[in-house]
């Protein structure tokens, strides 16, 4: 699919502001691909329906996780989380989109998870550090995305984790999953 047509299909699903974040979480995902060998197409789809299902209906999220085979679990925690594997499932339903590296991409984009590969990693980070971010440590994590994709996305890892405690707020078990993964390769 055509980054345009891609483009067309996901603007009516999101707001103004979230939509120019997408477009900027597509050019530092290809980006990011073209650094660390990644394929650019399944980067630039993954990028574009990333936020595909975020501002769907909360009650139609929650159903979609109640009926698919998606973790139940995920409802124990904050419905922010929802819309990387609610959107994965739409995206392949709605859009067509079959391949599941990408579908990958789109579920784990926000709470990340053990074992990522290096597309997910890719557009994990790329959401995180687009350029339109500006919170405390995400210019740290952009200087380290220029060295390592890994040091990079466990720095992203770390920072929201410590965040989230902050606020003592609950933290996704596949976030410290995710985190406790690329600890090891970074040590």
């Amino acid at each position: 699919m055509e980054r345009n047509e891609a483009l067309a299909l996901v603007e009516p699903h999101l707001k103004a502001v979230r939509f120019e974040h997408t477009k900027r979480v597509v050019d530092t995902a290809i980006n990011l691909a073209e650094q660390y060998g990644v394929d650019k197409q399944k980067a630039e789809l993954a990028a574009v329906f990333h936020d595909y299902a975020k501002y769907r209906d909360k009650q139609e999220m929650q159903r979609w996780i109640e009926q698919e085979a998606l973790p139940k679990d995920l409802l124990d925690f904050h419905h922010e989380l929802w819309h990387g594997p609610v959107g994965a499932l739409l995206v392949k339903r709605e859009i067509g989109i079959t391949d599941q590296s990408v579908l990958d991409a789109i579920r784990w984009h926000t709470t990340g998870r053990a074992n990522m590969t290096p597309l997910e990693k890719v557009v994990f980070l790329a959401d995180y550090i687009e350029p339109g971010r500006d919170f405390p440590g995400v210019g740290e994590v952009r200087d380290q995305a220029k060295q390592d994709l890994d040091r990079a996305c466990w720095m992203a890892l770390k920072n929201t984790i410590t965040f989230l405690m902050s606020k003592d707020a609950t933290i996704y078990p596949d976030t410290f999953h995710a985190y406790n993964d690329l600890l090891r390769v970074v040590e």
